[in-house]
Order: C-alpha cells, then sequence, then structure tokens
C-alpha cells in the first residue's frame, strides 16, 4: 500500500513538472491593444521562448513526433502571417511590426476550449470547427508541398463566433513535418481536437460530440487514417501524448478511444479497402520458332536422350583430348 501511493505522488510530481515545462513553451507573448480604432492583438517573439522552441523540436526528433516549433524570428513572422491572411483575410488583416513582432486584428468568438470549461460547449459548435478545418485543409501550402495543415488544431486554437456560426484558426506556431502526406497531417489536426475533448467533457457526451465532429468534418480517406490512430503510444511519444490528453487517465483514454473506435467502424465512415481481383493470365505473345519434332538445344528432351545414350551416368559423353 506504501509503494503504491509512493508511486501515485511521483507520478503526480512528474505530471505537475511537465506541465510547468509545457506552459513556458509559448514563444512569444501576446499583449492586447486598440490601432486605427479596431481592437489588435501584438505578439512578440522572445529570445528565450525560441531556445526553448529548439529543445521541443529535439524532443520531437528523438520521439519521432512529426510536429516542429518555428523557433527562430522570422520563420515565425513568415508562417504565422502566411496562415492568417490564408484563413481570416476575407476581412481581417495581420502584418509584421519590426524582426520579432506580429500585429493582427482582433478575431471574433471565444475559444471552443472556454465553452468546454464552462459546459457550453454544443454540437452546433462543433459542427462549425469541423466545416472550418476540413476548408482549411483543401487550401494548397508551398511551404508543406501539399495540402494546408495545423499542426496543433487543438480546441484553445478554434474561436467560435456565435453570431456568424463561423469558427475560425488561431495560433499558428507549429507546423508538420513536410515529408509526411497530407491525409496523415490532417488526422494528426482531428486527433488533437479530439484529444482535448477526450478528458473534460463528460462521458455521455463524448462519444455523440465526437461523432458530431468526425460526421461535419466528412473526408473519408482521413477518417480511415484516423481510426489507425486511436493508441496510446509508447517510449518517448509517450510525454506528449499526455500533454495533449491533459495529463488524463489512461485508462480512461484507452475506453473512450475504443468506443470511438467501434463507432467508427459501425458507421462505415470510412472507405472499405477494395477486395482485390483476380487477374485473368493471358496467353504469351512471344513464342520462340523451332522446327517440329526437332528439340532445341536447350530442351529438356535433348538433355533425357543423351543421358539414354551415355555408356554410364559417370562417364562422359567425350573423351578428353590429348595436347
Amino acid at each position: 500500500m506504501r509503494k503504491l501511493l509512493t508511486a501515485r505522488l511521483l507520478r503526480r510530481d512528474v505530471v505537475h513538472a511537465i506541465s510547468a515545462v509545457v506552459e513556458t513553451l509559448k514563444i512569444h507573448s501576446v499583449e492586447g491593444d486598440v490601432h486605427c480604432g479596431r481592437p489588435v492583438l501584438v505578439k512578440t517573439h522572445h529570445a528565450t521562448g525560441g531556445q526553448i522552441a529548439k529543445l521541443a523540436n529535439f524532443y520531437f526528433s528523438l520521439a519521432e513526433i512529426p510536429i516542429r516549433y518555428c523557433s527562430g524570428a522570422r520563420a515565425w513572422q513568415r508562417w504565422g502571417i502566411k496562415c492568417y491572411r490564408m484563413l481570416n483575410g476575407d476581412q481581417f488583416k495581420a502584418v509584421r511590426v519590426g524582426k520579432h513582432t506580429i500585429c493582427e486584428d482582433r478575431l471574433p468568438g471565444e475559444s471552443l476550449w472556454d465553452h468546454m470549461k464552462r459546459g457550453t460547449l454544443s454540437r452546433r459548435m462543433l459542427k462549425a470547427a469541423a466545416v472550418e478545418l476540413h476548408r482549411a485543409h483543401q487550401i494548397w501550402s508551398h511551404e508543406l508541398g501539399g495540402l494546408w495543415s495545423h499542426g496543433d488544431a487543438s480546441m484553445p486554437n478554434v474561436l467560435y463566433d456565435k453570431r456568424s456560426n463561423r469558427a475560425r484558426l488561431i495560433d499558428f506556431e507549429i507546423m508538420h513535418v513536410k515529408s509526411l502526406p497530407a491525409e496523415v497531417r490532417h488526422a494528426d489536426d482531428v486527433l488533437v481536437f479530439l484529444l482535448d475533448m477526450i478528458d473534460t467533457v463528460r462521458k455521455c457526451d463524448w462519444l455523440p460530440f465526437a461523432i458530431c465532429f468526425i460526421k461535419a468534418y466528412g473526408d473519408a480517406r482521413v477518417i480511415a487514417e484516423l481510426k489507425g490512430r486511436l493508441a496510446v503510444p509508447n517510449g518517448l511519444a509517450r510525454i506528449w501524448w499526455e500533454v495533449r490528453t491533459n495529463f488524463a487517465k489512461t485508462a480512461k483514454v484507452k475506453r473512450r478511444l475504443e468506443a470511438l473506435r467501434k463507432a467508427l467502424h459501425a458507421l462505415k465512415l470510412y472507405p472499405a479497402v477494395p477486395a482485390r481481383t483476380r487477374k485473368r493470365r493471358r496467353p504469351s505473345i512471344t513464342c520462340q520458332i523451332t522446327s517440329p519434332g526437332i528439340p532445341t538445344a536447350s530442351s529438356h528432351a535433348r538433355s533425357i536422350k543423351e543421358s539414354a545414350n551415355a555408356v554410364s551416368p559417370g562417364m562422359p559423353r567425350r573423351f578428353p583430348t590429348r595436347r
């Protein structure tokens, strides 16, 4: 009993230590301001945050986790502004200020994370978030060499505006590894969003909310990829998994992921693997021209005939010549 209690206390201390480190992984500070009568957010990149991001990227590489922080100030500015304009440039603006700062219009709405914490999260919000994420996933990205992906599509990075029933994506400081196929990157975005709900929403709401989001997203290929990723990883990757699930109990996470996997299988929301068709063997179009009844030099029939005419199986057909 004492050993079990000690193990639990040790695990709690480790979890708190990891949580403290995760809190420092914000590579920039954010301050609200007003510019030309418009509410804006001023984001500033700090050198300390950049160094921490490099250490995080080193861990991601060791653990084979396919994401990377934008650790450099210029890279962070360039990627953040481009993604903001690409997704929200219809009504809002983002500009670079100096070498370490971005100034962007404050987007309307509230994060789905805040709604979930207050218990006001609804299926209407989840559908809007899924539609926006799928829309974003259809945009080409030169940097990724394929369709765009967020890299950190967690619920705090999704805003919902009740007036327009529109969700918007924010905070572009993490990128997926370029070598990954688009379906894998998109499935990772969907999984990250679902993992935020896995320990916070009520048991009776978890599966309906998850299915609602997946149905609204609606991409069969991505859902098929997602179904194969509903498992708790091992090794170094387990640390980041704990962060993604907000340090939920492993047994609880496994139960809910298994329930989601069974639900996806029952609803058949992913494409079935087509059965392999049996190919008929076609006759060869290249034939060897020979005379009827005359075997070729490499013929098996000729080999048998020469063996039968030999004096003894152990004797050669020709005697060696003298020199």
